[in-house]
């Protein structure tokens, strides 16, 4: 079991696995309009309870706690429609988005695998909860909308298609990008086979809800860190229950500031309590607000960027660089860990064989990939990083409705911690 995975960040400035042809979906809507990316507005608060006729006498106000469970009185569940499922397609074939190289290879950890057999991913993308999938016939994604809502401009089916075209990063040409990586190494034309030939896609997240989930990422596994998000989530506005999770929209950082370490504590966080308390009070007094604060950083350069996220409570290089590349189009990021630096020492800079990594040669290995492949290197680094990662070993999103048990496994076998 990999232990205390170093990284650090990175470098100058750059921004794309297994093929299975599932089985009939239900029917298709129209065609795909033109992408464009939407505003999304911050969540709405929960329902309130019925009120009494009589005000009650005024009581201390206590913070709810998340909802970390599949199980909720009947009158409260919110049951979404199982039949007359209507998906509408998206501009990415299968050799440019795979499901199970995009989502549950530990850039984002709050994907749930909610249908084997068709393939299905259900996640909360904003105010959308949506589930994905390939259709039959052209190997296109397609996504299906759970709490659509024509009359409602953030949960209409025109909105979630913009925020998954931009979330999913859909403008960035993933199979050229493959192509042209393969012909400048040839370690990464071996694993790209291995995988598929193609579908490994960098996520383009909401930098506040991937700055948290990798807050909860240092020295884990990917069982452990999907925890942590899940209850993270669970502070947020509940959006529907799918497959038998519970869904939630990502709190905002307001909301997050009200969590105390002490509850973070009792939930199981230990000392990642103090990060994820310390980060959201931290973002609260930035101007403007924390969520502005984060998302012009995209606009900022890299080393830039690397700095600003590192004066945040629990956040050093190797955080940093996951969250440039995975939310802030930071595309030559390269977060470097043990797996990086075996295929790196292997295959780029074989005179650092038997060197331990250190920051300096992190930024050494970071350089070495811009070098060789150029301005979106960041990308073929994470198809590299998933090369290392077998797939039997790899712990992904299970089809199961209880995420608050905690992890067992067999005697003997091990958990692969992500690059974090």
């Amino acid at each position: 079991m990999c232990k205390n995975l170093t990284f650090s960040a990175f470098v100058p400035s750059l921004r794309f696995p297994l093929t299975m042809r599932p089985p009939l979906l239900p029917r298709v809507a129209s065609a795909v309009p033109p992408r464009r990316h939407s505003t999304l507005r911050p969540p709405m608060p929960s329902s309130p309870a019925l009120l009494p006729s009589t005000p009650p006498p005024a009581a201390p106000v206590e913070i709810p706690k998340p909802e970390t469970t599949h199980q909720h009185p009947p009158a409260a569940r919110r049951r979404l429609p199982l039949a007359d499922e209507e998906w509408h397609p998206l501009p990415l074939s299968l050799a440019e988005l795979s499901l199970p190289l995009t989502l549950p290879t530990g850039q984002t950890f709050l994907w749930r695998r909610t249908s084997l057999s068709p393939l299905r991913f259900t996640a909360a993308v904003g105010p959308h909860l949506v589930s994905l999938s390939h259709l039959p016939d052209d190997d296109r994604l397609a996504f299906l909308l759970h709490n659509d809502d024509p009359a409602s401009p953030t949960s209409s089916v025109a909105a979630a298609r913009a925020a998954l075209c931009d979330y999913l990063n859909s403008a960035v040409p993933l199979a050229d990008l493959w192509v042209q990586f393969t012909a400048a190494d040839a370690r990464f034309a071996e694993v790209a086979a291995r995988l598929g030939g193609g579908g490994a896609r960098v996520l383009r997240q909401d930098p506040v809800e991937c700055l948290f989930q990798f807050l909860c990422s240092s020295n884990n596994n990917i069982a452990r860190i999907e925890k942590m998000v899940w209850t993270l989530a669970g502070y947020g506005e509940r959006l529907g229950e799918v497959g038998g999770f519970v869904f939630h929209r990502f709190p905002t950082v307001e909301r997050l500031a009200q969590v105390s370490e002490q509850e973070l504590r009792e939930a199981g966080f230990g000392y990642r309590a103090k990060y994820v308390a310390g980060t959201a009070k931290e973002l609260m007094a930035k101007p403007g607000g924390g969520a502005k604060w984060l998302s012009l950083l995209r606009n900022r350069e890299l080393p830039e960027v690397i700095e600003a996220l590192c004066t945040l409570p629990g956040v050093g290089p190797k955080v940093a660089a996951c969250i440039a590349l995975f939310s802030l189009d930071k595309n030559q990021a390269i977060p470097v860990d043990t797996h990086v630096w075996k295929v790196a020492t292997k295959y780029m800079l074989p005179e650092l064989a038997g060197k331990s990594l250190t920051p300096k040669l992190s930024i050494v290995v970071a350089d070495a990939f811009v070098t060789r492949f150029g301005e979106y290197a960041g990308w073929a680094q994470n198809v590299l990083f998933i090369g290392q990662l077998p797939a039997k070993k790899l712990v992904a999103a299970e089809v199961t409705s209880d995420t608050t048990k905690p992890t067992k496994r067999k005697r003997g076998t091990k958990m692969v911690e992500i690059q974090t």
